[in-house]
């Protein structure tokens, strides 16, 4: 009996302890992703000032630059749960933690040549998908001044993994915080002309961007290089010195990542496509309901993030009670965050609106009203948005992420995108029945997740070959 109890007594003090690192790590990174979102919230509430036209211009080039943006990302994603297994694996190792980094910024230089070169040609691309003329141009100027911000935001999410690995992540949001700031004042100096800057307009809020992503990675670069933990890993020694083999283990890891993140987010971009071919307030209407979506799933993501560092280690010490203890703390932080935002969408959602655009303005009624719709959509998809989200970062922990990425699609691109043009189109429920497919991808992709992970628990730690 005694040794039952104790046993008990050990298991609960065990759960306590990974709450609390759980949150420790999280936090930091849960608003360091509110920040980063606070930049485009930014952008949109401004261009929400200009006007409509200009808010459903900037939702158009917003949402193509996400597409080959968000792939590279998750290149760059594959060197958290690398760090974080080798140091599971050696909390002193060195070599390893410097290769990963360098060959994670290599990766960034390569993918983000081809990304800008499809970038430049925003406005054929939008007309070619039939959007407005006038929309697509003012689109593609957007987006020739913000793409340049892609080079150096994947130099900072590798640095932020690299401090995060470490246990961390505060530099990051420290960072984050300075960068929305600057990018702040800058679409209001740039977009509107104000203290004798030139009135650039949409281009302006563009330009911010890409000078606050510059900021981020030059900041991340200046406290590695002077704090005594992170300037004994000499992350910038030898740079230029190939690495191949981690170079392709990267590569190798990322790409399902890559693909896992581009089929989300491109059936929110799809999403986006297929209102502007309804109108231009739904256009606009969306663009509010998804950023204020998009800033309530930062929390999750955080703790997916938190998850894969927490499990990725455990995972290289060979823990099982490890991975099991972060994988549903992270998941019941995570899923339970969203049931209140999801309640605060279906309670407030005019003053949530009232954010990014004039509530009293009666230009702005249709606008209103289909965001107020499109807002109760997302408080019901936010629970499963949220587990999704966290599931995919305990996989990712585990070096799980084949059958995640297959998962996917099917859950994106085989359930939500054709229930999107089915129940908006076919059925004639337009803006609210595309939001019901996103609903049913979700939903799909949350419950696959979920199963793969309680599978990989149930077999324990060995690697899954597919």
């Amino acid at each position: 009996m005694s040794v039952a109890i104790a046993q008990n007594a050990a298991s609960r003090r065990a759960w306590r302890d990974e709450i609390v690192a759980m949150l420790s790590l999280s936090w930091p990174m849960i608003l360091t992703n509110l920040a980063q979102t606070a930049m485009t919230a930014t952008d949109v509430m401004m261009m929400g000032w200009v006007g409509a036209d200009t808010l459903a211009a900037g939702a158009l080039g917003t949402n193509l630059y996400y597409v080959p943006m968000i792939f590279g990302l998750g290149l760059m994603l594959a060197t958290s749960p690398m760090m974080a297994r080798e140091l599971g694996r050696n909390k002193f190792t060195v070599r390893e933690i410097r290769r990963t980094v360098r060959q994670g910024l290599w990766i960034a230089v390569t993918i983000s040549i081809p990304i800008w070169l499809a970038l430049w040609n925003t406005t054929p691309i939008l007309i070619a998908m039939g959007q407005d003329a006038s929309l697509a141009a003012e689109a593609g100027n957007y987006v020739r001044a913000l793409q340049w911000a892609v080079l150096p935001f994947y130099g900072y999410i590798v640095l932020r993994s690299f401090i995060a690995a470490l246990e961390r992540p505060g530099w990051a949001l420290v960072i984050a915080l300075i960068s929305v700031g600057f990018n702040a004042l800058a679409n209001w100096l740039l977009i509107f002309g104000h203290f004798g800057f030139p009135k650039l307009g949409i281009v302006g809020s563009g330009i911010a961007t890409s000078l606050s992503s510059v900021m981020m990675f030059a900041g991340l670069v200046i406290v590695i290089s002077l704090d005594k933990q992170f300037r004994r890993y000499r992350l910038f020694g030898r740079f230029w010195r190939a690495d191949w083999p981690r170079f392709g283990e990267l590569f190798r890891l990322g790409l399902p990542i890559a693909a896992i993140l581009s089929f989300e987010v491109t059936i929110f971009n799809a999403a986006a496509f297929l209102m502007g071919l309804i109108g231009a307030d739904s256009l606009a209407a969306h663009a509010i309901a998804i950023q204020i979506a998009s800033i309530a799933f930062m929390v999750p993501m955080g703790f997916g993030q938190a998850a894969t560092v927490r499990i990725g280690r455990a995972y290289g010490a060979q823990d099982r009670e490890g991975i099991k203890r972060a994988g549903w703390v992270a998941f019941a932080a995570g899923t339970g965050f969203m049931v209140v935002t999801a309640l605060l969408m279906l309670l407030a959602p005019h003053q949530l609106i009232s954010a990014f655009i004039d509530v009293n303005d009666p230009a702005n009624a249709s606008v209103i009203s289909l965001a107020v719709s499109f807002l109760a959509f997302a408080a019901l998809f936010q629970i499963f948005d949220g587990g999704q989200a966290v599931a995919s970062g305990m996989l990712r922990g585990l070096h799980d992420t084949t059958i995640p990425m297959i998962y996917a699609a099917i859950a994106y691109w085989g359930v939500g995108l054709p229930l999107s043009v089915g129940f908006g189109f076919w059925l004639g429920m337009e803006g609210a029945g595309i939001w019901l497919g996103l609903l049913c991808g979700l939903a799909t992709a949350a419950v696959l997740l979920i199963s793969r992970w309680l599978r990989r628990e149930n077999l324990g730690i060995e690697i899954i070959r597919v």
